[in-house]
């Protein structure tokens, strides 16, 4: 009997090796490293005919095919999907656990149920778990449920649906592979079946995915490459409101977020998310500063709020919520050598109202502002706010959407805004609106917004 070969793949990467390695070489993780069979190619048989390979066809004689789209029953997906549903097509939900991923595609198959044929795959639930959650939600759409984990098993069910649910791609496995259900193998096999099926009868699929502990989607690169939307839910499980954006999408924009609240009765869509992140402490309290987001083609109003406390040991605390924490550091260590404001012994710990996750540069001016506000225990002026990004000199850059970011502060009532002076030129026409203040250093921004000092 030959002797099985295997094989060894990162679980985070794909990277393949023949050997046991206790480092990735390829993205540098430790013990991802997961020994896998290797299945030998099928050997052809003699004489059999070759089948005829495809030709090429010009672009003029391509025919031009028109994707319908169906509603989810919940606008703000809608808006992230770029409009609705394509059938046939791949949709992988990604979040931590318990942010909502399971209550919002239970909602949409739900919706969907009332004139389609779905199936909802529980790989990681029973059935009267998901008939409990669904009384719970108030649903009454008519499900089509089963509970299993193996592919060859369901894949029957799958012919029967229009729109199948599931949860999750990590906890199905194929039997062509002896893995463990949600090595990379597993998981790349069964969303290839899966591709191949939706491509050839036209079934849309919503699968979830699960993430690592550093945010990211777990399994190989290639599950998402092969899907034609990839979404990630943001936001904290203890908050209400959560950000889902779009990281991949074939049929639509790249750029629409969606703004959903988490409720007793489920999880809905917030079309009025203007001051959803804004707190009425603010103007009162040192520390807080509100920064315009650009968050895809939405721009919201985020407050930041710092606190501060003398450290009571020789290495001081920096933590951060919604900000990433080393880019707090590097803020910091620019206020101390640029601009002569003493953190070297205070706990600093920042935090972006609401849950939301601020990934853009252009929140660096607003962090600033808010840790001297914090340290000279001075309140910034409720009606006014900052954006834009700080280099290592202590320049202050122009960042993009400009326009955009001071016409929402018009819009929500402020009346001043300091801003790069880069982005002046593209502003100028909001001078009878609001008091535009431009700053070329971070300390011309201090000057302004506290003129009195300490």
């Amino acid at each position: 009997m030959p002797k099985t070969q295997t094989r060894f793949v990162c679980s985070e990467c794909g990277y393949a090796s023949p050997k046991w390695m206790g480092r990735c070489p390829d993205c540098g993780k430790f013990n991802t490293l997961a020994e896998e069979p290797v299945s030998p190619a099928p050997v052809p048989k003699k004489g059999a005919s070759k089948p005829a390979s495809p030709r090429a066809v010009p672009l003029s004689q391509v025919k031009f095919e028109k994707f319908e789209r169906v509603s989810s029953g919940n606008p703000e997906l809608d808006v992230v999907l770029g409009g609705g549903i394509v059938r046939g097509s791949l949709i992988l939900v990604g979040g931590d656990p318990g942010v909502g991923k399971s209550t919002l595609l239970t909602e949409v198959a739900s919706h969907l149920a009332k004139e389609h044929k779905v199936l909802y795959l529980s790989a990681e639930e029973s059935c009267s778990q998901v008939r409990l959650r669904c009384e719970r939600l108030g649903l009454d759409g008519d499900l089509l449920l089963l509970n299993e984990t193996c592919f060859e098993d369901a894949e029957e069910a799958f012919y029967e649906a229009e729109y199948v649910v599931i949860d999750s791609i990590q906890a199905i496995y194929t039997e062509t592979l002896s893995s463990a259900a949600g090595s990379v193998g597993q998981v790349r096999e069964c969303a290839a079946k899966i591709m191949r099926i939706a491509k050839s009868r036209g079934i849309t699929f919503f699968i979830v995915g699960h993430v690592t502990k550093e945010g990211t989607l777990a399994g190989p690169k290639v599950l998402e490459h092969i899907m034609d939307a990839v979404l990630y839910f943001e936001g904290e499980r203890t908050e209400n409101f959560k950000i889902l954006r779009a990281v991949k999408n074939r049929f639509g924009s790249v750029q629409e977020v969606g703004v959903f609240e988490m409720t007793e009765s489920g999880i809905y869509g917030v079309s009025d998310y203007a001051s959803l992140f804004l707190s009425d402490s603010r103007g009162i309290a040192a520390g807080a500063v509100v920064t315009p987001s650009e968050t895809g083609n939405r721009c919201m109003m985020v407050e930041l709020q710092t606190l501060m406390a003398k450290t009571a040991y020789g290495l001081p605390r920096r933590m951060s919520l919604g900000v990433d924490a080393n880019r707090l550091i590097v803020l910091i260590a620019v206020l101390e050598k640029r601009c002569a404001v003493p953190l070297g012994t205070q706990d600093v710990y920042l935090n972006a109202m609401g849950g939301i996750r601020l990934n853009e540069p252009s929140a660096d001016l607003a962090v600033c502002a808010a840790l001297v506000s914090a340290e000279r225990e001075l309140a910034v002026d409720r009606y006014t706010a900052v954006f834009g990004e700080v280099g290592l000199t202590g320049e202050v850059r122009g960042v993009s959407f400009a326009e955009k970011r001071v016409n929402e502060c018009v819009k929500m009532g402020f009346r001043r805004v300091v801003l790069p002076a880069k982005n002046m030129k593209a502003c100028e026409k909001f001078k009878g609106k609001i008091e535009l203040v431009p700053v070329n250093y971070v300390s011309q921004m201090i000057k302004s917004l506290f003129p009195s000092g300490k």
